[in-house]
Order: structure tokens, then sequence, then C-alpha cells
């Protein structure tokens, strides 16, 4: 089969797929011209940078692409029912990168317990503050809500726990077996938001923020908020005047509603630690992704060659 990688692919991914008679290009296109470029190709496999809404699923129909695949946890940038409609299978890699994403969560939460990220800042501007900066807390005895406890939510947890942290989630479709314990439970949302030292966004995209103007107000005085979800469940305004007022204490933010164009003025908040969309960028993770990948495509070529 042929396979374009917009957004590229671990070198092992695309090794075992050569070898296994595929040819694989790795090519970036303008977003405009994505519709016109996949219809060349088997298979497109995808990360954030690249959408493949109607638009270019209308421009792929007929073509002999047959399958999408998101390497990467969520499909907001793909639209799914479309393309499935118009007869292309859609597929993402859920597995591999909740270990990454999780860990990045639990270095937000302890640079927002002891304001790690703007110390560092400071100190290369020369600036030596160890009164402002001696006043963290620590992470041991606290509440974590974890708004959304998917494969990355529960990873988040366990390895909080193991720090002596409390969690809290919401279910909101079905609840994950064996999860509940002294140290783990299920609430109502006002509860998580009410109770919580520390709130992390790991949902799917939501129809409109998680956390707005209201869900703040209903927080503790001194909470820490991250969110490594995506940006739409986060109203990025709200969380700055909640920082401004002393609301909220400290926040650690991957996802933002412009992509290479972050809100600024939020990113460069003196209690904030922002990093660029970076949850499954480790090594490990794009290796584990590559070998997603690479087991759906060959999933999908055994089907097709009975």
């Amino acid at each position: 089969m042929r396979i374009l990688a917009t957004d590229g692919l671990a070198k092992p991914a695309v090794e075992r797929l050569t070898a296994g008679g595929h040819e694989v290009v790795e090519e970036h296109f303008e977003q405009s011209e994505v519709g016109n470029a996949i219809r060349d190709f088997d298979v497109v496999v995808v990360r954030s940078a690249t959408k493949v809404k109607e638009a270019e699923i209308d421009a792929a129909k007929g073509s002999r692409l047959k399958l999408i695949v998101r390497a990467g946890v969520g499909l907001d940038n793909i639209s799914v029912d479309y393309a499935r409609a118009a007869g292309i299978e859609v597929r993402n890699t859920p597995k591999a990168p909740s270990n990454a994403v999780a860990e990045l969560a639990l270095g937000f939460l302890l640079s927002c317990a002891r304001g790690i990220a703007p110390a560092t800042h400071d100190l290369r501007e020369q600036k030596w503050d160890k009164k402002g900066y001696s006043k963290g807390i620590e992470l041991e005895g606290k509440i974590c809500g974890i708004i959304g406890y998917g494969r990355i939510g529960q990873c988040l947890g366990r390895k909080v726990q193991a720090l002596g942290m409390h969690v809290l989630s919401v279910v909101h479709c079905h609840k994950p077996a064996d999860c509940e314990s002294e140290t783990m439970q299920f609430v109502s949302m006002q509860e998580l938001l009410e109770r919580s030292d520390f709130i992390v966004l790991c949902a799917p995209p939501a129809e409109k923020p998680i956390l707005d103007a209201d869900a703040f107000a209903d927080m503790k005085d001194g909470v820490s908020v991250i969110n490594v979800s995506r940006a739409k469940n986060l109203d990025e305004n709200a969380l700055y005047d909640a920082l401004n007022s002393g609301k909220v204490r400290a926040a650690g933010i991957d996802v933002w509603m412009t992509e290479k164009a972050a809100n600024w003025y939020l990113a460069g908040h003196p209690h904030v630690t922002a990093t660029p969309h970076i949850g499954s960028g480790t090594a490990e993770a794009q290796r584990r992704i590559g070998e997603e990948v690479v087991e759906i495509i060959e999933e999908k070529s055994r089907e097709l060659n009975g």
C-alpha cells in the first residue's frame, strides 16, 4: 500500500512498513493541499497538525484512500463519522501516549506546587528570590481532581496516589473497573471542584469549556489547574482572570486554542508553567505510537488482501 505520513512517523515504524513491501512518503502539506494530496494514497497517517475534515474527505471521495490513522489519542482533527460514511476507515493509537502525557501532567503538578518554572526564569534573569519561592506546598496529603478518568487519567491517578495524594474524578459514561479505593473516589463535578487542591483536565474534547468562569468560582482558593487534554476544555481568559485574582495559585498548560500562536499573555504569566503541546513528545511514546500505527496498517493490509 502507499502510505502518506503528513506529520512524521518514527523511523523504526517507517522501516517496518517499508520492509513489509509498503511505500511510505513523509511529506507535510499546507491544509489547503491536503484533500488532493491524500487521494493518491491508500493510508494517511496524521498527528494534530493536519486536519482531515469534510472538505478534505470530499476531495478524497472516489480515490484509493481507505484508511486514516491518527497517530495519537484524540480524533477531533478528523471528521470521523463523515469519513466512515464515505467508506474510509478511521483509527487512532489511544494506548501508546498515555504514560508520556501522564508524566507531563505530574511534572506540571510539581512545578505548580513549588514554582519550579517561574523560579528558573527568574534565575536566568539573575533574580534571586529565595523568600518568594519558599512558599511552596507539598503534594503528599493533597487532593488531586482528575477530570477524565480514561487511560491517561488512570495512569496519572496511580502515579499521584503513589506520592500520597488522594484522587477524585467524575464519571461521564461509565465507571472504570477496579479504580476506587481509600485514596480514589468518583464524585460529582461540584464536589470535585470544591474539594480539589489540584485539578487536571484529561478529558476528551467537550462542546464547551469544562472549566469556565463559573467552575473557577466554585473551586477552593489557591487551587492549581492543569490542562493536558484539549484546549477547548479550558476557558483561557477565565483562567487568566483567576490567576490574577489569586483564586488559582498556579497553572500548567500544554494545549492551546491556537497552535503556534499561543495565548501569549497567559503563557507568560508568572504563575504558569507552559509547554507547546508536547504531551506525547517522548522517544518511548513515539516508538509505541509507531508500533501501533504499523499494527493498524498491517491489519488493514491483511483485510484487503484476504
